[in-house]
């Protein structure tokens, strides 16, 4: 097969960009669950992403859009359509990575961290990518168009309502988020690029589940609920409607807390290369995972991953009991098998579990 070349549109004149003011992460009131399931998967990618199942109207895409806005600008290949990073050669295309070898000067841009949206209709060429077929008549060539999952390289790929998406669909979805790479191969063209993005599925259970077989690929499951105090719901409304009124007012109260926060992930980034588990803590995780009948080792490589970000995020390098103990049901709960007459749900299951191993009073998120 012969390597196809991407399209570069880096030549025409985009339109302006009107920037839309995004509601501080830090604002957001309540569901600590979902927000540190995606901190974690921010500090590090290869937990797998998230699935958020839950009520309509939680927050969900808001949390989303707010983490990303919170994150530092990356540096980026200016006139990459994948945006490759300029200097982890293992991580560029094999564009970039011809034209660094020749020793071009890679011309350099910082960008914020993208959100790309995944409609429900989208098909798996707009998804992957596929030929240019204008080009190819106009040109008398063929090139490559670049589909989501290279918009999406090194920022979040969000799939709205996961659960009604077509199977297959979601299973390259994963396939490209485990393996941080994308293959198109079309009319014996062939080309691979880098797709490295946290993937986040959202959906309402009422709509039905995922297959658990795809299920099981997310990383983490996190469940979201409306809240029932009735003084948080009188903050929310009063926080949006400050934010409505007037946004940047409202953005710059919590200008020291997103910093804060901001650095803190920074931090736990460059730490996580040092973070370790012992033996001790690895054999509570595989008895667990055993004492819940899990199938497959995944678990097991989830939780280690996870207690390991969240063992950086607190400013750690070793990780301990309770961390395992904090971010076990955000990885079992979707792991274990359906027992229609169950009287307790999965995450009530393994917090039970995790108390009789671990020692602690309560585990949970």
């Amino acid at each position: 097969m012969t390597q196809a070349q991407p399209s570069n549109h880096s030549d025409r004149r985009q339109p302006a960009q009107i920037k839309v003011p995004t509601y501080p992460f830090t604002a957001i009131i309540g569901q600590e669950e979902m927000k540190l399931a995606l901190i974690l998967n921010v500090i590090d990618p290869r937990i797998g992403g998230v699935m958020i199942m839950g009520d309509r109207g939680t927050g969900k895409s808001t949390t989303v859009r707010a983490l990303a806005e919170l994150l530092p600008e990356v540096p980026s290949v200016a006139d990459c359509p994948f945006g490759c990073h300029p200097e982890k050669t293992s991580e560029m295309c094999p564009s970039c990575r011809e034209r660094m070898a020749e020793g071009e000067a890679l011309p350099i841009t910082y960008r914020k961290t993208r959100v790309v949206d995944l409609p429900l209709g989208a098909t798996e060429d707009r998804v992957c990518g596929t030929i240019d077929i204008q080009k190819a008549l106009a040109e008398g060539v063929k090139a490559f168009e670049p589909g989501l999952l290279a918009q999406a390289n090194r920022g979040f790929l969000y799939v709205d309502e996961v659960n009604l998406l077509d199977d297959h669909l979601v299973d390259v979805l994963l396939d490209s988020a485990a393996s941080g790479v994308n293959v198109v191969e079309r009319e014996g063209i062939s080309i691979r690029h880098p797709a490295r993005f946290v993937l986040v599925g959202s959906g309402n259970p009422e709509e039905g589940e995922l297959r658990p077989q795809l299920l099981d690929r997310f990383g983490l499951h996190a469940q979201i609920r409306t809240l029932r105090d009735a003084q948080k719901r009188v903050a929310i409304i009063r926080s949006r409607s400050d934010f409505d009124n007037d946004p940047e007012s409202f953005i710059e109260k919590f200008h020291a807390p997103q910093a804060e926060l901001q650095a803190k992930i920074s931090r736990a980034k460059e730490i996580l290369g040092d973070v370790t588990i012992g033996d001790e803590v690895l054999l509570k995780i595989a008895q667990l995972c055993i004492d819940l009948e899990i199938d497959g080792h995944r678990g097991e490589l989830v939780l280690a991953r996870t207690a390991k970000a969240l063992a950086a995020f607190e400013g750690r390098t070793e990780v301990c009991d309770d961390d395992v103990a904090r971010i076990a049901v955000l990885g079992l709960r979707h792991r274990l098998r359906k027992d229609p007459l169950a009287t307790m749900d999965n995450g009530r299951r393994v917090q039970e579990k995790v108390a009789q191993i671990f020692g602690v009073e309560k585990a949970g998120a």
